[in-house]
């Protein structure tokens, strides 16, 4: 997309509040109009104020006009300001909350694919920039524009021959905005990415602050951090040198013009051709358009890094969001999911992660997926809720191939308990009843932390349920967190249960209490467990047995046993590491 295709889609978020814009603008327009006034007004002043302020009280005229002149500028200038900055503000939270909606429809791949720094960067800096360039530039380019205008057309109407001079310097300018807009365009390009890098690491390093401490990490996150603060600091710097060496040349040619203008005024002068108001009021008014001239020089750079961020907004605005051509309503699903002859592999893989996969879980079974490490159970859990799109075969709930159900049909009877919990800086109460479940009952809501097993630590906190547990539940343990996501899954009552090695994490006690209420969750649904810890999956209806992407053994806990082949070797293995700890 061109820059003149971007800024027009950009005004387009500034059309909603167009009555505004047009008022901040009327008032910065008429305000810019003060600035031919006075040098007129030096004129008159030179020429006939002096000459003829015999009255008692004509010595006050001038300097009352000045100071009425510059009061309404003043009150001109501080409403198109204050107008202007609030379509600004307007801007970049409607631009946020776009992006936002569209990031929260984006695809599982996507964020495999780009680092979640800088997708928040470009929520948190990307969009100011662009604002930017849509109000403060557009601010500058009228106001100085009708000033520039303004004093131009006083200018002409005192001395054309001395303005054709003045204009004579206007290609030279043109030249040197045009090479300097190229030249930031670039470079804010390269800013915007140093800066994703730099949340990047600061996210890595916040999340993970742990690992840095005990592993002795603070030296290497200091260095990675330094390296991308650097970046960020000689692309800013790169950026200021062209910004500041724009100002000057524009400056220079400028006065290289009124040092012209000069010696023709004063030759004029000496012949009478002119008068001395005429010649003060002609220097006043170019002197005048200089600050205004060297600002609409300026305003290239916040407009080319405006640019630059609007091209990361919109692509990430432009991006697909999950396909979802499904026109069957499951309902209350009944849980019948089979996987036929399933292919998957993810995107620069050696092998496919899933290959020829094929596995029935009837209504109200429990089926266990077991395997090697890399041997595809979590791809399989992810595929169902159609995180991911398949490569080949077809995976159906009640008969329905995933397709041709619609997605948030799907994902209403699916719920999910992972060893990675996940919960948000909220109370207990507003975790467990989440999305779609938020308008729960607080009935409710205890019903299903106390089938969770979780209600004997809610209680015995402060404030219950209204507690507030932190980032990511860090105010509790893991077994906590992990019962509040079983009572999420319990309030959510869905047909098909996903279990995502939900005790691997956990010690003993811990694991006894969020086994016993994974049983509570389990009864009357369909359920696909993964599992590292075997011991929790013997009374499953059925093993699914993976190796290298395929199905390898399929039976019963004590059927696989007997048949002493991978699912054997791993029992056993667990088994001897299990005596070996105890003793």
């Amino acid at each position: 997309m061109n820059s003149r295709d971007l800024y027009l889609r950009l005004l387009t978020y500034v059309r909603p509040y167009w009555k505004i814009l047009v008022a901040a603008l009327v008032c910065m327009g008429l305000a810019s109009l003060a600035e031919p006034v006075f040098p007129a007004m030096m004129k008159y002043l030179l020429d006939d104020g002096f000459s003829k302020a015999g009255g008692q009280w004509d010595w006050l005229f001038w300097p009352a006009a000045i100071m009425a002149l510059f009061l309404v500028r003043a009150i001109l200038g501080f409403i198109g300001d204050y107008a202007m900055h609030w379509v600004s503000n307007r801007v970049i939270a409607e631009l946020r909350i776009v992006m936002f909606e569209r990031m929260l429809r984006l695809p599982t791949r996507y964020y495999s694919d780009n680092l979640s720094g800088r997708l928040m960067s470009r929520v948190a800096y990307d969009v100011t920039g662009v604002a930017g360039a849509a109000t403060s530039a557009l601010t500058t380019l009228i106001k100085d524009s009708v000033s520039i205008v303004g004093l131009l057309a006083w200018l002409i109407w005192l001395n054309w021959q001395l303005t054709l001079i003045t204009l004579s310097v206007v290609p030279f300018i043109a030249i040197v905005v045009r090479t300097f807009n190229r030249r930031l365009r670039k470079v804010a390009r390269g800013q915007q990415e140093a800066m994703g890098e730099i949340t990047q690491v600061l996210q890595e390093s916040i999340e993970g602050q742990k690992v840095v401490k005990i592993f002795g990490g603070q030296a290497y996150e200091g260095e990675r951090f330094s390296r991308s603060a650097h970046a960020q600091r000689r692309l800013a710097m790169r950026s200021a040198i062209a910004a500041a060496a724009q100002g000057p040349l524009v400056q220079f040619f400028a006065a290289s013009g009124v040092a012209v203008i000069m010696a023709v005024a004063l030759k004029q002068a000496a012949s009478d051709q002119t008068t001395v108001g005429s010649f003060v009021s002609f220097i006043t008014a170019m002197l005048m358009m200089l600050a205004p001239l060297k600002r609409l020089t300026d305003v290239s750079a916040p407009i080319q890094r405006g640019l630059a961020a609007a091209e990361s907004v919109f692509s990430l605005i432009d991006e697909p969001v999950e396909a979802d051509g499904g026109s069957v309503a499951l309902g209350k699903a009944g849980g019948l999911v089979e996987f036929d002859r399933v292919c998957f592999a993810y995107a620069g893989a050696e092998r496919p992660a899933l290959d020829d996969v094929s596995f029935v879980i009837r209504p109200g079974e429990c089926v266990a997926l077991v395997g090697p490490s890399g041997s595809g159970k979590t791809t399989a859990a992810n595929l169902l809720p159609r995180f991911y799109h398949l490569d080949g075969g077809e995976i159906r709930v009640d008969g329905h191939p995933l397709p041709a159900i619609r997605l948030d049909s799907l994902r209403d009877n699916i719920a999910l308990v992972s060893q990675d919990v996940v919960l948000f800086n909220d109370t207990i109460a507003a975790n467990i009843a989440y999305g779609s479940r938020r308008a729960a009952a607080p009935e409710e809501i205890r019903a299903a932390a106390r089938a969770a097993h979780a209600l004997e630590f809610i209680d015995a906190l402060p404030d219950g349920l209204d507690t507030m547990i932190g980032e990511n539940g860090v105010k509790l343990s893991g077994g906590q967190r992990q019962r509040l996501a079983i009572a999420r899954a319990i309030l959510k009552d869905a047909s098909i249960l996903i279990l995502d090695e939900a005790t691997s994490a956990l010690d003993t006690e811990s694991e006894r209490h969020v086994q016993a209420a994974l049983d509570d969750l389990m009864r009357g649904r369909s359920t696909l467990v993964i599992a590292h810890r075997l011991s929790t999956i013997e009374r499953a209806d059925r093993i699914v047995v993976l190796s290298g992407g395929k199905v390898a053994e399929t039976g019963r806990h004590e059927d696989l046993l007997a048949h002493n082949g991978i699912y054997a070797r791993l029992h056993s293995m667990q088994v001897q590491e299990s005596l070996a700890g105890g003793a």
